[in-house]
């Protein structure tokens, strides 16, 4: 058993945990919380009697082998820092930093310490990428990658309403690029690497963060083009064009239909049985490098991770938006 830790009492860490119990070797061991109100309430859900308000003292315990950090984005680098210096393995969920200087102190401290860091990128490790990456070369040569994600944030009527929320304030390192702008980039990189050149715009809120954008990437015989929003919808599908025909990804992140139409017309379904909830699958990557020794994934690597970062943290400053840790 991989006895974890949670921070985040919120929406995700409660996914997470539902997908991570299906694993017979994830064992809830710990969970954080600033209010000790909260944290027991949320602990007593899912039989767990430890229960922190210190990350010190959390770290420092001997009641976990590894943590998930599931807080604000501008809190990943900190917290991350705090268990990997205490030897503790930290799955960190998307983004894992709020830029480059940070991941890199994060990189550097996981390796001295000899333990696992992973960016909880769900993707990475649904049954369906694989596919992806398996038929890609059916489609002939590759001319596009679309990646579209544009989802209406609830929050953004609290945000009209003059409310303040995280998801459009950049003291927590937020907006639409860093919330779900991300999952379009990632497949990105995951598949065809860095990009030669980044241009993106976006439309930039009162709060100085960005409500949408787009990011056109380009390659040596191929582009790319991102679209994200959190203040609109999109019923769009993702796609990759080839000069045979084109991978449909219906849903990203959760790549819930994948197909291929190729130019003649014939349509070929490459969908893979995903029968586990979508974050068990990046769980049990996590464990099955804990148990193996590794303290990189080969997947999710930190080279790709640094790859995504700067095309954020590039994208950010061409839209303008600046976060108080970039500055620090």
């Amino acid at each position: 058993m991989i006895r974890f830790g949670v921070i985040g009492t919120n929406g995700i860490t409660e996914k997470f945990i539902k997908s991570a119990c299906q694993n017979d070797k994830f064992q809830l061991n710990a969970v954080y919380s600033r209010s000790s109100e909260r944290g027991k309430e949320f602990a007593l859900k899912y039989g767990v009697d430890k229960v922190y308000t210190s990350l010190d003292e959390m770290a420092q315990s001997s009641d976990i082998d590894a943590v998930y950090i599931a807080s604000p984005n501008s809190c990943h680098g900190k917290q991350s820092l705090i268990f990997l210096e205490n030897n503790k393995h930290v799955l960190c969920e998307k983004p894992i930093a709020s830029n480059l200087k940070e991941l890199d102190v994060m990189i550097a401290s996981a390796k001295k310490n000899k333990v696992l860091l992973m960016e909880a990128m769900i993707t990475s490790f649904l049954p369906n990428f694989k596919s992806i990456k398996d038929n890609m070369h059916k489609i002939g040569k590759i001319r596009r990658y679309y990646g579209t994600y544009c989802q209406y944030s609830s929050r953004y009527d609290k945000y009209k309403n003059g409310e303040n929320p995280n998801t459009f304030n950049p003291e927590f390192s937020n907006g639409s690029i860093m919330d779900i702008g991300i999952y379009c980039i990632y497949p990105l990189i995951q598949l065809f690497g860095e990009p030669k050149s980044i241009t993106a715009k976006g439309v930039l809120l009162d709060s100085g963060v960005d409500g949408e954008g787009s990011i056109l990437l380009e390659y040596d015989d191929m582009d790319a083009v991102i679209t994200h929003s959190k203040i609109a919808n999109s019923a769009l599908s993702s796609e990759i064009q080839g000069e045979l025909g084109q991978i449909l990804i219906n849903q990203l992140p959760l790549l819930k239909e994948i197909n291929i139409n190729y130019r003649n017309g014939d349509i070929e379904d490459i969908n893979i049985c995903q029968d586990k909830l979508p974050m068990y699958y990046e769980l049990t990557e996590f464990i099955n490098l804990i148990e193996s020794g590794k303290t990189e994934s080969d997947i999710n690597t930190y080279e790709i991770s640094r790859i995504v970062m700067n095309i954020l943290e590039t994208s950010r400053k061409q839209m303008g938006v600046v976060f108080p840790c970039d500055i620090d």
